[in-house]
């Protein structure tokens, strides 16, 4: 028995590695590829609010104004400020003792209220997860903490070991770059999985390899676990502790923050803080502190200046990180890609549907590979209908979700649960449907309903708000605009995918038929 080569055994690996990951992996690479606009979606979720620029001094000091009314004796305030892409002030009290060593599920739960950056009243808006789920549930899929992560990072480890395989297998790699023939049957599937994967190759690798680091503490936990008693002492020297004081009972008030958000600032060159948390606020032992932005630099995590929260003194500073950490934050800053502005953001955007797009052309190749030799097999009647359920219901159970923030009615109680279940409800329904139907079919029905869903998502908006397409063209609203034009656009793309899918494949040649069938038996005799 011959023994296989080197490229031979790493084709092995990657048509295996990429099989049995690449139903989730495509789901993580559509829905994390939605998440670079997170809060963007979030703002067309709620057409509700607009935009009131705020400093954040401003909005700062319009959101103590409004903790002090409403929770004065909490034990804990945590405000995420506004920037260019979010437009509300983020605000979560949490009453009780707050020890930062005690358990996370011991803790009490916070309250969540959105405010308004200016007037510092709430604002009233219909309740919805927004862009938050898709971010979410590409790393969590949607499973109980920690059992989505480990499901997520197993198959981020395949698709990191198929990109490696792949790189080894493709000897003409620079060549299939260039090489994009169309109507040609499994040798287009083969050419579009190979420009999909090269023309964004190093993106693939940088964002398969950050996205496993960034979790890389809860996957690889032995080294805290035999050098630490416990893990709060690894992230203090990882990361520095801040000082921790616990409620006196001795009644002071608040200092202000604008003077505090203005040192800060000075502090960091000019660098707005993004999150403030006010520890024991209104008691002798308050503590104010301030962490700096990290959408102006490539390192996601900033730094941190904690002061008293009754005179304003500078307490301490997180102290400067090592080298170790330094790498990790711009890994994670690589990751999440916070630093980049519109057009580079975009450019992530593209590259990611790239991804999606590897990810499902090399699930389809796989079974275009083997549709010859195993038509009955269940093996690859599964993986057939497989497929069709991630690659085209995935978009529409997507789409579905977006629709149902506008058609659930505002005011209705667990409104933000509902749309979540939409998009599951619509998806696992789409599917059953897809597996009572021919293949064919099912590729074409599939993609046809998903592109009515996007197609029906500027129509129903704009019957439903008053942001509609032509009024948001009138008034310059961009955001608005941006969506209504990107969904006409994936309703074409998946239309077009509907039309190539219900098109007959040209027959493989009978020599080349006979030719396989023939090198099939030679390798199965020996």
């Amino acid at each position: 028995m011959r023994t296989p080569s080197l490229r031979q055994s790493m084709a092995r690996i990657h048509g295996w590695m990429g099989l049995i990951a690449g139903w989730i992996l495509f789901a993580m690479f559509l829905t994390g590829t939605a998440s670079y606009f997170r809060p963007e979606i979030t703002r067309w979720m709620q057409p509700e609010v607009r935009a009131t620029p705020a400093t954040p001094s401003v909005a700062a000091g319009s959101a103590f104004a409004y903790l002090q009314r409403t929770a004065p004796h909490a034990a804990q305030w945590t405000l995420y400020l506004p920037d260019q892409r979010t437009i509300a002030t983020r605000v979560f009290v949490r009453d009780g003792d707050v020890v930062k060593a005690q358990p996370r599920a011991k803790r009490a739960p916070r309250r969540e209220v959105r405010l308004d950056p200016v007037q510092g009243t709430p604002l009233h808006a219909r309740d919805t997860r927004g862009g938050e789920h898709f971010y979410r549930f590409h790393f969590q899929l949607q499973l109980p903490h920690p059992w989505g992560r480990w499901l997520a990072g197993a198959c981020a480890m395949c698709m990191f070991g198929a990109i490696l395989s792949g790189v080894i297998t493709h000897k003409r790699i620079f060549v299939d770059f260039f090489t994009l023939r169309w109507g040609k049957g499994q040798r287009s599937w083969l050419d579009a999985h190979n420009v999909s994967a090269v023309v964004a190759l190093p993106f693939h690798a940088m964002i398969t390899y950050t996205g496993l680091v960034t979790l890389m503490v809860m996957y690889m936990p032995w080294p805290i676990v035999a050098n630490y008693a416990k893990p709060a002492l690894f992230a203090s020297e990882a990361v520095g502790a801040l000082p921790e004081a616990h409620r006196s009972g001795t009644l002071a008030p608040l200092t202000p923050i604008a003077p505090l958000v203005a040192t800060a600032t000075r502090a960091w060159g000019g660098a707005p803080p993004a999150q403030i948390l006010v520890t024991n606020p209104n008691d002798a032992n308050a503590r104010i502190t301030l962490f700096r932005t990290a959408t102006d630099r490539l390192r996601a995590r900033g730094g941190a200046i904690t002061f008293s929260g009754v005179d304003g003194r500078w307490i301490a500073s997180s102290p400067p990180p090592g080298p170790a950490a330094r790498t990790a934050a711009v890994l994670l800053g690589l990751h999440l890609g916070w630093f980049a502005d519109t057009g580079l953001r975009w450019i992530y955007f593209l590259l990611g549907a790239s991804g999606a797009a590897m990810v499902g052309t090399g699930l389809i190749l796989w079974s275009k590979k083997r549709v010859q030799a195993h038509r009955s097999a269940w093996g690859q009647r599964l993986v057939e209908r497989l497929n069709v359920a991630v690659i085209a219901c995935l978009p529409a159970g997507m789409a579905a979700y977006l629709l149902a923030n506008r058609l659930i009615p505002a005011e209705l109680p667990g409104r933000a649960d509902l749309e979540v279940s939409t998009m599951f409800y619509t998806w696992f329904g789409l599917t059953l449907l897809a597996c009572l139907r021919p293949i064919r079919r099912a590729w074409r029905e599939t993609f046809a309903i998903a592109g009515a869903a996007c197609a029906a998502l500027p129509v129903v908006n704009s019957l439903t708000t008053d942001r509609g397409l032509p009024a948001s063209l009138a008034a310059g609203d961009r955001l608005f605009a941006s969506f209504d034009f990107a969904y006409l656009a994936l309703a074409a793309l998946l239309f077009f995918a509907a039309h190539k899918a219900g098109t007959p494949q040209p027959p493989v040649p009978a020599t080349r038929t006979r030719r396989t069938r023939a090198q099939n038996a030679l390798a199965h005799a020996a």
